[in-house]
């Protein structure tokens, strides 16, 4: 009898346990709050067509007034943004950031559209293509300090290397002047006081070349499509390029790539920002600090491509042991990157660090950064360790004069590049390396 009840007493827990646990089998079938019905194609999932790396906003890239004040960022305000996506879809979420935020991220309204004419940098939307964003069935949310918010699903149609519109208005403001921004925009948003979220343009608004809080946009596409992502700085931000023209190097690559059949659907994102470093903190978070925010938690990832370095060594002291220090610190972050990409499935591909000589900041009368930065590509062209090598400094520097940058890719910084200088790097990436292959045996054991 003891032995009965007890097994009587089992299969009464399990029929509980089944019922109460049956209907969150359910989550993750599109049928939540504010979800339309999940699409039915099969070997689907959520890729990164369109990112910004979050960082901290340095006051001179606060919001111009009046919308910055005391203790307090857009009252009351309506900020309007276009970015242009690389994949595209039929259905679409957006990622609201506030890891560098002071307080609580409340935002009161979103909004997506397509721009006026499919431009960049313009405050006018087409008509009849607005549509309400909403998280979790609901038109606000509050993202507390330090997370992220992603957006309930929603059917809007994308085409691949467009731009999109995305209008956030927040009623009461972020109660703090540590805010999450990508101040490297190249691209020009607009603030208009007041509820605008639903209006086709913003006559008057305030024009700010920067982004605010939106971080990612994903599509949901067949497994066909994957994403890759830059690890970069400056260079890949695009300082030198033309605002409005996205023509930095990651946007004219991304045209090359749309036109092969065999890697039309590969989106590229860009985790880059001016002065940031692998090593140290600067403006960001180091590179391998960021590692896991910026490529290995994104959607969809198959390929990082790896353009940083030049920062850790123009910032370095030019004496020999301080650029033999610095050198070897940068090659070992490649590792630690190749390493934990590798972990999980993502090919890496490292880019030769390109000329510095005559930077007024960088270069060094004794040569110790350029000896520093040839340790270092050496590495890069020989070691074996990145799965292919893109020499972009062979690309862009003067056969004539191997430590500085051809003059007519010059933006005359001797450093950056200009958009033909973007163009040249751009061609310099074989599309091949952006075709979905299997993994080869052993991948991921170092």
């Amino acid at each position: 009898m003891i032995r009965r009840s007890s097994t009587l007493s089992l299969f009464a827990a399990a029929v509980l346990t089944a019922a109460v646990v049956s209907p969150a089998l359910g989550a993750g079938d599109g049928k939540g709050p504010g979800s339309s019905a999940a699409p039915d194609e099969r070997n689907a999932r959520w890729v990164s067509t369109w990112t910004s790396m979050p960082q901290l906003t340095e006051p001179g890239n606060m919001p111009p007034a009046p919308f910055t004040q005391e203790g307090s960022v857009l009252r009351d305000a309506t900020l309007r943004q276009t970015v242009h996506v690389s994949a595209g879809g039929e259905h679409i979420r957006l990622r609201f950031s506030n890891a560098f935020g002071g307080a609580v991220l409340p935002i009161t309204k979103v909004s997506v559209a397509l721009p006026l004419d499919g431009r960049a940098g313009t405050s006018a939307v087409e008509a009849g293509t607005t549509r309400a964003v909403t998280f979790q069935g609901r038109s606000s949310v509050s993202v507390p300090a330090g997370a992220q918010a992603v957006s309930d699903p929603l059917d809007f149609t994308l085409a691949p290397g467009s731009n999109l519109t995305a209008t956030v208005y927040l009623a009461t403001g972020q109660a703090s002047t540590s805010i999450t921004s990508h101040p490297g925009s190249r691209t020009t948003s607009y603030l208009r006081a007041g509820d605008h979220v639903t209006e086709a343009d913003l006559p008057g608004a305030t024009p700010t070349d920067h982004w605010y809080f939106l971080s990612g946009v994903e599509v949901w596409s067949r497994n066909t499509t994957s994403a890759a992502v830059v690890l970069g700085d400056s260079l890949t931000d695009g300082r030198g390029s033309t605002t409005n023209g996205n023509d930095r190097w990651p946007d004219l690559l991304l045209k090359r790539l749309a036109s092969g059949a065999a890697t039309s659907k590969t989106a590229l994102v860009n985790q880059a920002a001016g002065g940031n470093r692998l090593l140290n903190d600067g403006l960001g978070p180091n590179g391998l600090a960021r590692l896991d925010r910026d490529v290995l938690s994104q959607s969809g990832v198959d390929w990082l491509l790896v353009f940083e370095g030049i920062n850790d060594i123009g910032t370095a002291e030019a004496t020999p042991a301080a650029q033999k220090q610095v050198a070897a610190d940068v090659i070992a972050a490649y590792e630690q990157i190749i390493t934990r990409a590798h972990t999980h499935g993502i090919r890496v591909y490292g880019a030769t660090l390109t000329p510095l000589g005559g930077n007024t900041g960088y270069d060094d009368p004794d040569g110790h950064r350029e000896q520093a930065r040839q340790t270092v590509n050496t590495w890069i062209r020989t070691s074996g360790r990145f799965d292919s090598v893109i020499d972009f400094d062979r690309t862009v520097r003067d056969p004539r004069a191997p430590r500085q940058l051809l003059a007519s890719l010059d933006t005359g910084d001797h450093l950056h590049l200009n958009p033909a200088g973007y163009q040249a790097l751009a061609d310099a990436v074989p599309t091949r390396l952006f075709r979905q292959a299997p993994l080869p045996r052993g991948f991921g054991y170092n």
